[in-house]
């Protein structure tokens, strides 16, 4: 799997714009990860000028509803339809990343790290099959290969405060992501709706239920299902109030969870929590027919059943 630390990828990327020109000190930290772990089907291919045809992007191999993450950390400046397909894009400095054809999870100003989940694959782009359409500019037309984010592309001189700097974060970011593995939200819930396709009680539509429904009082308070990072939290619209948490590596696999339709936060952006730390509580705000978690997670970048890693 194609993946590395997404949160200390972040802090990399971001020392990497930062630090603007070369000095002696040199660096090898990554700078950004892949947004889907499918096969690159097609690769960059840019024309020789502006106007020609030309492909300004890879495409990576993937399947309708598949979870795509931001390349690297920065701010969402756009999430809509283009010409009839959804596309998102995230400023990185001066560099900007697109991804379609992708329905956001995010909206536009908010702030995502290396590996937030940001939108869900659709069908529209390598026909019969679903693929992901990656780009990088630098300029309007100024098209670079997306592979220079990555820690395979050579890296960027930094000064050697920057590279102390690194290393401090990345002990930091170790340190916190050590898990004995995911232990249940809320421990004596009972699942009222399972992952899996079901028909929406609301809009009466034949649909995967993207996560475990655990049934609660509003206000009983929700644990970190491992320790971590909070990387975003915000109001999701039919997800209600959100928060997700980067957990790193544990068991083998890289996971994030998500909490949504809670009535509160407990903490903020960016905190570090220990696994069963309090971070929000049960509520019934977005879609949702009455007090509830809907609980959801990411392993390696994909989607899965919930009850299938946890205890």
């Amino acid at each position: 799997m194609r993946r590395t630390l997404a949160s200390f990828s972040a802090i990399a990327l971001a020392a990497a714009l930062w630090a603007g020109a070369a000095s002696p000190a040199q660096a090898t930290a990554p700078r950004g990860v892949w947004p889907l772990s499918g096969a690159v089907v097609r690769e960059f291919d840019p024309p020789d000028q502006p106007w020609l045809a030309g492909h300004r992007g890879l495409d990576l191999a993937g399947h309708v509803g598949d979870i795509v993450t931001a390349a690297a950390a920065g701010v969402v400046s756009f999430a809509g339809p283009v010409a009839g397909r959804p596309v998102i894009s995230i400023s990185h400095g001066s560099l900007v990343t697109t991804y379609e054809p992708v329905t956001a999870f995010v909206a536009v100003g908010q702030t995502v790290t290396a590996g937030a989940p940001i939108g869900r694959l659709e069908a529209g782009h390598c026909l019969p099959e679903a693929c992901l359409h990656w780009g990088l500019k630098d300029g309007p037309e100024n098209y670079l290969d997306p592979r220079s984010l990555l820690p395979s592309q050579a890296v960027r001189l930094l000064p050697v405060e920057a590279v102390a700097r690194l290393r401090e974060e990345q002990a930091l970011w170790e340190q916190s992501h050590k898990s004995a593995g995911l232990i249940r939200p809320l421990a004596e819930a009972v699942i009222t709706s399972p992952f899996g396709y079901r028909t929406n009680p609301i809009t009466g539509s034949s649909e995967l239920h993207d996560g475990t429904d655990f049934g609660a009082a509003c206000g009983t308070p929700i644990r970190a299902a491992a320790a971590g990072i909070i990387t975003q939290q915000y109001d999701g619209g039919g997800y209600g109030n959100r928060v997700f948490v980067d957990h790193g590596s544990a068991d083998g696999s890289q996971f994030v969870t998500s909490y949504n339709h809670l009535s509160a936060f407990a903490l903020s952006v960016g905190a570090t929590v220990a696994q069963g730390d309090v971070i929000g509580y049960v509520g019934t705000t977005g879609l949702s027919t009455g007090c509830h978690l809907h609980f959801m997670v990411w392993a390696n970048g994909a989607l899965v059943d919930p009850m299938t890693q946890l205890p």
